[in-house]
């Protein structure tokens, strides 16, 4: 599907450089046929000397010989970038962007109308191969252009397809997410060191633990609660545990939490 495109990653930060990198691991295209642009000159040559393939500092260039061009810098950069490319911009290109908050209507108003344009959100775990991504057209982006994208962003992890009036809500939960589990970790940690455990051996078990619970919710035919049922006998250690967790109200703190990130999502949109 991608092996005949050519491929323009505009901004080589984080983000951008692991999706150029998962790109070719995955081998969905040639070294050739993929360029980074950065402003950051050295930020350039590091990624020439590693990843052994084309970079540029001119945006509009590399837009203008892409078929694909991932927009993947900061949001307040956002509108710089599409007037800068937008002139080399015709239907016969697909624009993918990672901005948070940064809508397709907004990206479509700076372009030839008909540009194809698509919304994705993914989120740090891509680092690893283990990315949760949402991906939403935009008005003129057709089926093949989803299934696209999406094979793009399936070499990060997963991908799914929202509508995107829940691009906010997907950011509160998944975008926002592993910070949320992060400091789960760090408390477990802390809880394992307290009881005995020396800190390194309860840093392993606390991230393997939580990492064999989140693939086994994957691959299990059982909901969430069905396997905690599973693990729980009544009376035993595991039931002890949970009534801790009820009574602190575990449950009610996420629902806050990620009900506060969407919402702080919706205000950075609105430029609040």
């Amino acid at each position: 599907m991608l092996k005949e495109k050519k491929i323009a990653v505009i901004g080589g930060g984080k983000m951008g450089s692991i999706i150029a990198q998962a790109l070719l691991e995955k081998r969905l295209c040639l070294k050739k046929s993929v360029i980074v642009t950065d402003v950051d000159s050295n930020r350039l040559g590091f990624l020439a000397s590693t990843m052994d393939i084309p970079v540029s500092s001119d945006n509009k260039q590399a837009t203008k010989n892409a078929d694909i061009i991932i927009v993947a810098v900061k949001p307040q950069n956002m509108k710089e970038t599409l007037q800068d490319i937008s002139p080399v911009v015709n239907e016969s290109k697909i624009i993918i962007s990672i901005a948070a908050g940064i809508t397709t209507s907004f990206i479509e108003s700076f372009l030839l109308k008909g540009t194809r344009v698509l919304r994705v959100m993914p989120n740090t775990p891509a680092m690893v191969g283990e990315g949760a991504t949402a991906v939403a057209k935009g008005a003129y982006a057709t089926t093949g252009d989803l299934t696209m994208t999406r094979a793009i962003f399936d070499a990060l992890g997963l991908s799914f397809e929202v509508e995107e009036k829940y691009m906010d809500a997907v950011t509160g939960l998944s975008g926002s997410g592993p910070a949320y589990f992060f400091m789960i970790i760090e408390a477990l940690i802390d809880a394992g060191e307290k009881v005995g455990l020396a800190r390194d051996l309860a840093a392993k078990l606390s991230a393997q633990t939580m990492l064999g619970a989140a693939r086994l919710c994957l691959q299990s035919d059982k909901s969430p609660s069905e396997l905690r049922e599973m693990v729980t006998s009544p009376g035993g250690t595991t039931a002890a545990g949970l009534k801790v967790l009820r009574e602190g109200k575990l449950r009610e703190t996420l629902l806050a939490a990620v009900e506060a990130a969407t919402k702080r999502s919706k205000d950075l949109a609105a430029g609040k």
